[in-house]
């Protein structure tokens, strides 16, 4: 795969294409500055990003769609050059609150339209105002959910021109099957939005999406950060690897560079999240060496089936 800078993108199957490399915009609204999202928007798109993941979960959409709409008014980017992928979230899944919630997102943005729009979740929570409902006994409240209804809203979604392409998170090859199998299908998922870095390659899932043209978004590309509220820290931090660190001195390039190229030379989208300027830069520095089969393969060597975000709920 010949892979640079202004190059790098791949197709989806609806036409459309991806950005190979985006920008992960997660935060913790306790622990995050206000206005620290916005600034790493635009350190990104004058750094050559045109791919942002987000989320309503997030709670920083308006920071991104600020920085999107600055960087547009400064003539530095078109709306059309800008990727952003949203995503509808586990209290939002009967049909009729698809749109509707996908709509508030983009009133959020202040944009006419998201890129993707993807399922983050193939589990739901009882609807209502609550993001994680609970009983009183602390345990999470469930929600009964027909898939297949709510990717029908999806689709209409789509044919309203409110999102150009959609997509799943967090699917399993059933859960894929599910909908792409069912009667009257009008778009199958063009992206499957995973956990997937050197220690937890995802090789049947990969195979299976490429199978049929899925395209692997990998979120935690570089493993993730230690924070044990929702992290498993007992893994190894994927940054200290020797092997990526190795390989990582030859070509003058952080563990970290080598972990993204790595994932892009499959085909697989990454958006590690950063909010560093310096971090930010680095992580895009990714197009100008290749690794070698060699190489690609002892990288492929180091899975472990580590899952550092362990979805507890």
């Amino acid at each position: 795969m010949n892979l640079t800078a202004e190059n790098h993108r791949i197709p989806l199957s609806d036409g459309n294409s991806i950005p190979l490399l985006g920008l992960g915009t997660y935060a913790d609204p306790q622990k995050t500055p206000k206005g620290s999202c916005l600034e790493a928007v635009k350190i990104a798109i004058d750094a050559g990003y045109r791919h942002i993941d987000g989320a309503f979960v997030y709670f920083n959409e308006h920071e991104v769609g600020q920085a999107i709409r600055e960087k547009i008014a400064e003539g530095k980017i078109k709306r059309e050059d800008i990727f952003y992928c949203g995503k509808l979230w586990n209290t939002c899944h009967p049909p009729e609150l698809v749109r509707p919630t996908l709509e508030k997102t983009l009133k959020i943005l202040q944009l006419d339209y998201v890129d993707l729009y993807i399922i983050e979740l193939p589990m739901a929570f009882k609807p209502g105002d609550a993001l994680y409902p609970r009983d009183e006994n602390g345990k999470f409240i469930y929600h009964e959910t027909d898939l297949c209804a709510t990717w029908e809203a999806m689709e209409a979604c789509k044919d309203a021109g409110l999102a150009k392409s959609i997509g799943v998170s967090n699917f399993n090859r059933r859960q894929l099957e599910m909908i792409m199998n069912k009667p009257g299908l009008k778009y199958k998922p063009v992206s499957n939005q995973v956990e997937c870095h050197p220690y937890f390659t995802q090789p049947k899932l990969l195979e299976f999406c490429r199978q049929h043209d899925i395209v692997i978004v990998g979120y935690s590309p570089l493993g993730t950060s230690r924070d044990e509220s929702w992290v498993n820290v007992s893994s190894p931090p994927l940054l200290k690897d020797p092997l990526l660190n190795a390989i990582g001195k030859k070509y003058n390039k952080t563990a970290a560079q080598i972990a993204l190229r790595f994932n892009i030379q499959r085909g697989v989208v990454v958006i590690p999240k950063s909010f560093n300027p310096q971090r930010i830069r680095e992580n895009f520095q990714i197009f100008d060496f290749s690794l070698t089969e060699k190489e690609m393969k002892e990288i492929e060597a180091l899975n472990k089936n580590v899952r550092y975000v362990e979805l507890l709920m």
